[in-house]
């Protein structure tokens, strides 16, 4: 089939991108490439998929790129607000399925930059329901987030809980992204399913998240920040569970006779349903790394929350998915790779 997966140079979506070309799946990678985190890192997940330029930050916009390792694999420097280049590429490329992870993320930045959160968060999946609803998919598999769930304090997370107390407008914006899905499915008929993204770790991890921050900072003795004084838990999952269960979604799109309402939508919670308090965390790659952290404790931020915590029993029981690899292994994974010559941010000691 061929697929559309934007947000191709981000984390996960370069780990979905590689996946679906390497089992044969057409697919076409948009992504703007900004400069939110350090573009050497998009680069270096670029050059993963195939995509080889000297210079990333000047790469052609609107210009088909040919993977030189995955022969089904196409790039396009891209942004999902330009609807009229958005409109074209789908015109053109008649896809089956959409993949959309293209967004602004981040909570703390939402605090400082909300404007860039409107633009490519609302409008920029707007513009994509458009483009699926003109020209018809099979299946938008889009990402939500955990931080939908906000102030809730029941435990573990469920999709049938209350989502509306968010904490910060990336949240906002998620849970927004759910309800424009469901109203796009219920009035066209466009099989549409939210994923609510949970702590997700790996090699090529954006270095705006807690491994990356705590990988680079205790690698180099320096202190890292550990908020609300330690005393946090998160639903942390490994790259490749994620990137698996997202395909799995995408394989299975709802069907209205087994929708709430006859209506073709569905939000799943994905994540590893195994809490980690953060500390045990920072344990963990202590050991990988053989160094201990300085630890400076501080309060906790403006929108963060205490606890992620997902109940993934819908997600198991309807698709299948079944994630498998445990703390210990995906940090040790995670840290080989840091202090690999992979690493585009590895500062040598």
């Amino acid at each position: 089939m061929k697929v559309l997966v934007t947000g191709a140079a981000g984390f996960i979506g370069s780990k979905i991108a590689f996946m679906l070309a390497s089992r044969g799946d057409d697919v076409v990678g948009l992504d703007n490439i900004n400069d939110y985190y350090d573009v050497r890192l998009k680069a270096g997940r670029l050059r993963e998929l195939g995509i080889e330029t000297d210079d990333y930050c000047n790469l052609p916009w609107n210009e088909m790129q040919n993977s030189h390792t995955l022969p089904t694999f196409r790039f396009v420097r891209m942004g999902i607000e330009n609807m009229e280049q958005l409109d074209a590429l789908f015109a053109n490329e008649k896809f089956d399925r959409v993949v959309n992870l293209a967004a602004q993320a981040g909570v703390r930045y939402s605090i400082t930059n909300p404007y860039a959160y409107l633009t490519s968060n609302l409008i920029g999946f707007l513009n994509i329901l458009e483009c699926c609803r003109h020209h018809p998919v099979e299946h938008l598999l889009y990402a939500s987030s955990s931080s939908v769930y906000g102030m809730n304090t029941k435990a573990p997370f469920s999709e049938d809980d209350k989502v509306d107390s968010p904490v910060s407008l990336y949240a906002a914006s998620k849970k927004s992204n759910e309800l424009m899905a469901h109203s796009y499915s219920k009035l066209y008929g466009i099989p549409v399913t939210g994923l609510r993204y949970f702590t997700v770790y790996g090699p090529w991890g954006r270095p705006d998240m807690a491994p990356m921050l705590f990988a680079s900072a205790i690698s180099q003795g320096k202190p890292i920040n550990v908020f609300n004084n330690g005393d946090m838990i998160r639903d942390f999952t490994y790259i490749d569970d994620i990137a698996t269960g997202s395909i799995q979604c995408l394989d299975q799109p709802p069907v209205a006779e087994k929708c709430p309402n006859g209506v073709p939508a569905r939000v799943y919670n994905i994540g590893c349903s195994n809490p980690v308090k953060l500390m045990d965390f920072i344990s963990e790659i202590e050991g990988a790394l053989g160094m201990e952290a300085i630890k400076i404790m501080k309060p906790m931020q403006p929108g963060d929350v205490y606890m992620t915590n997902a109940d993934t029993t819908r997600l198991e029981t309807e698709i299948g998915y079944k994630p498998h690899v445990r703390l210990h292994e995906g940090i040790a994974k995670f840290i080989d790779w840091y202090q690999s010559s992979k690493n585009p941010l590895k500062i040598e000691n």
